[in-house]
């Protein structure tokens, strides 16, 4: 189990790595400031549907720490707070042991949306975004949540594999 979860972990903080230095390369010039790519939420999506909620929150609330510290310095706790509510919230809503590929896609594109929507409601509380919800949610939330299902589309079959038997193994060290 030690081994399906350190793997985790890694695949987590690999993603992150190549959010902040690869994926700046690849998105267009125009569509920098409208796309945020968030390759660890997705990850954390699938594991909040397809391994368990609570793991979800712990892993949304550390890399979304990270994602403060590193990316974005004008709040600290924002991406954080809107990481781990939002995973913990879909798996509330989505916690099914073998969902299919278009349930999974739905739960991408809420959870970006729910995400997003949070973001927007903290940065407005503390009056750092000066934009109404309509046209945030047609220039950068929209792009975003478009982002994250074609990303969620590439990662789905390896990543439901690795995280089913990381289920497996955790049923089987309970049993023992």
């Amino acid at each position: 189990m030690k081994m399906r979860r350190s793997v985790l972990i890694l695949l987590l903080i690999v993603l992150f790595m190549l959010e902040g230095t690869i994926m700046p390369w690849l998105l267009p010039n125009a569509w920098e400031m409208r796309i945020i790519p968030n390759l660890v939420f997705i990850v954390i999506l699938f594991v909040t549907v397809y391994h368990h909620r609570h793991t979800a929150l712990i892993l949304g609330l550390s890399f979304g720490m990270l994602h403060d510290v590193v990316f974005y310095g004008r709040i600290l706790g924002a991406h954080s707070f809107a990481m781990g509510v939002s995973a913990y919230l879909i798996g509330l809503i989505f916690q099914l042991p073998r969902a299919p590929l278009p349930l999974m896609m739905t739960v991408v594109l809420l959870g970006s949306l729910l995400e997003d929507s949070v973001l927007f409601a903290i940065y407005s509380v503390f009056n750092l975004s000066q934009v109404p919800y309509n046209w945030a949610l047609l220039h950068h939330m929209l792009p975003t949540m478009l982002f994250h299902f074609a990303a969620a589309l590439l990662l789905y079959v390896p990543l439901r594999k690795q995280i089913e038997r990381l289920k497996k193994e955790t049923h089987k060290e309970e049993a023992a």
